[in-house]
């Protein structure tokens, strides 16, 4: 397995001048702390011997993936090299993440080294999120001539949606996905309005029986 770390910054010029002390001047209510996306892609081989993988290939693509701890917002994808695509070998490996509630997309980021003969290759790429320099206290004077925003403002706000959001490169250009499922939406809604209160019973009966049960 290699990794490829690669990474994208936030409002690249707004981080650097936070760096660079430029926060003591910041009069606008734009946070200069900006998230920063760190993409690091994972890689492995499986043999595709006929074109589909063998069991003992969907084996080691198993526990490949049980040890990545493969979760939402990974992008998993597959480079296959052969001229004529190994369907069988792709429709497998769709299938196994499939059954993990995930899916593949077509894009497949550059990785290292060729695919060996007979091989097809599975790509991960998960990306994290931070915020650089926070928490930043430097700005300990309460005294503002400037008028100007503390060194430490947005690195709460920014630092807890880092955390948060499930895939990372939402923060870069939002979410692609437009399917909405209504059910789904509203699923929230209908369990609150129809799921009885949990002090809707009889308490007064409830400890009558209690204490009648215990009686010898």
């Amino acid at each position: 397995m290699k990794k490829i770390a690669t990474f994208t910054a936030l409002a690249l010029a707004a981080s650097l001048a936070g760096c660079t002390g430029a926060s003591q001047a910041n009069r606008s209510l734009d946070s200069v702390h900006q998230p920063l996306v760190r993409n690091n892609v994972y890689q492995f081989d499986v043999a595709a011997a006929g074109g589909d993988l063998a069991p003992s290939e969907q084996g080691r693509l198993q526990g490949w993936l049980d040890a990545m701890g493969v979760r939402y917002g990974d992008r998993i994808a597959i480079e296959d090299p052969s001229v004529y695509g190994s369907s069988a070998a792709q429709a497998t490996v769709r299938t196994m993440i499939e059954r993990r509630g995930l899916m593949l997309v077509n894009d497949v980021p550059v990785t290292t080294g060729t695919v060996p003969d007979g091989h097809i290759r599975i790509v991960v790429t998960r990306a994290t999120a931070f915020v650089p320099g926070c928490p930043n206290w430097s700005s300990k004077s309460s005294i503002n001539l400037n008028n100007a925003t503390s060194s430490n403002y947005g690195c709460a706000v920014n630092s807890n949606l880092a955390s948060m959001v499930a895939d990372a490169n939402d923060l870069i250009k939002g979410s692609t996905n437009q399917t909405t499922d209504p059910s789904a939406a509203t699923r929230a809604i209908k369990t609150y309005r129809e799921k009885p209160q949990t002090g809707a019973g009889d308490l007064r009966g409830s400890a009558t029986s209690n204490q009648g049960g215990g009686s010898q």
